[in-house]
C-alpha cells in the first residue's frame, strides 16, 4: 500500500485539510499547515523574525506544559524517578526558550516600532499557554482569567489549573509522605512561603536520613533557575527594543517584567542556603 493511501486522519490533513498530500514527513508534521500561519503585517523584515519565535515559545509552552504535568502526576504517584525523568526534560525545553530571545536580542526600537502599532492590544502577557506555566509553578492570580471572557473553554481550562495543586504542591506533598511535615492544601491564591516548608528542605540537606532527596531538591532548583533566567532575558530584551514604554497589552512594561524577575521560584529552596 503506497503512502498516498495510509490511513492517519488525525495527522494527514495539510493546508486546506486535504488528506493524505505530501511527504508522509508532511503529513505527520502538518508542514504545509505549519508554515502558512506566519502573516507578517508590515514590510519591516524583522518583523517575521517576531512572528515566528512568538510561535516557537508558544509551541515550547506547551511542550513544558506537558513535561511539568507528567511531573506532577509522577509525585502524587510517589514515583520519585519518573518525576525527575520529566523534570529533566522540562529544563531542556527551559533552556531553548530562554535561548530563544536571542533571535529578538538585536531588534531596535525603529524595527519593532514600525509593525508594533499593527498588532494593536496584543501582547504575550495575555498568552494562556504561559499562564497554565505561571499556574503550575504556584504564581496564581484569579484574576488573570478576566482576559479570557470570551474564550469559554480556555477559561474553563484556566480556572481548573487554578484549582488543582501546583508542581510545587505535591513536591511538598512528597516530602510529608517521606516523613517530613509539610503537607500544603491546593489554593487559587499564589503560594506563600512558609517556615513549615524551610524546615523541611532544610533537613533534606542536612539529615542523612533525607539525603537520598538532595537530587529531587536540586532539580526544582534546576528548573526555578531557568524561569529566573527566562524572565530576565524577557526583561533585557524588552528594555533594549522599548525601553520604559507601557507594554502593548496595558502591562507597566519594564516595572511588571522587572518585579516578575526578582520572584523566586520554590522560594524555601533558595532561603535555606542561607543556613546551609
Amino acid at each position: 500500500m503506497g503512502h498516498d493511501t495510509v490511513e492517519t486522519p488525525n495527522l494527514s490533513f495539510g493546508r486546506g485539510g486535504e488528506p493524505g498530500r505530501g511527504t508522509p514527513y508532511a503529513q505527520y508534521v502538518r508542514l504545509e499547515e505549519l508554515h502558512s500561519l506566519q502573516h507578517p503585517r508590515s514590510k519591516e523584515p524583522a518583523e517575521l523574525s517576531f512572528i515566528v519565535t512568538t510561535q516557537v515559545m508558544e509551541l515550547l509552552f506547551d511542550l513544558l506544559r506537558h513535561e511539568w504535568t507528567q511531573a506532577r502526576q509522577a509525585l502524587r504517584d510517589d514515583d520519585l524517578t519518573a518525576a525527575l525523568a520529566a523534570l529533566r526534560r522540562g529544563t531542556h525545553v527551559q533552556d531553548v526558550l530562554v535561548e530563544s530571545w536571542d533571535l529578538l536580542a538585536t531588534m531596535t526600537p525603529q524595527e519593532f516600532n514600525s509593525f508594533r502599532a499593527l498588532f494593536g492590544e496584543a501582547s504575550g502577557f495575555q498568552s494562556s499557554a504561559f499562564l497554565h506555566l505561571e499556574f503550575l509553578l504556584g504564581n496564581k492570580n484569579a484574576a488573570l482569567l478576566n482576559m479570557y471572557e470570551e474564550m469559554p473553554g480556555t477559561r474553563a481550562e484556566l480556572a481548573e489549573a487554578l484549582r488543582e495543586s501546583s508542581l510545587y504542591d505535591e513536591a511538598l506533598a512528597l516530602l510529608a509522605r517521606r516523613g517530613l511535615g509539610v503537607r500544603p492544601e491546593p489554593s487559587e491564591q499564589r503560594y506563600r512561603p512558609s517556615e513549615e516548608a524551610a524546615a523541611a528542605w532544610r533537613r533534606v540537606y542536612t539529615d542523612p536520613e533525607y539525603a537520598a532527596l538532595q537530587p529531587f531538591a536540586e532539580a526544582l532548583l534546576d528548573v526555578a533557575e531557568r524561569v529566573t533566567r527566562w524572565r530576565q532575558r524577557h526583561l533585557s530584551a524588552v528594555k533594549r527594543t522599548m525601553g520604559g514604554k507601557p507594554g502593548s497589552g496595558g502591562s507597566s512594561g519594564l516595572t511588571w517584567l522587572r518585579k516578575s524577575a526578582e520572584q523566586d521560584v520554590f522560594p524555601e529552596l533558595w532561603t535555606i542556603r542561607d543556613e546551609l
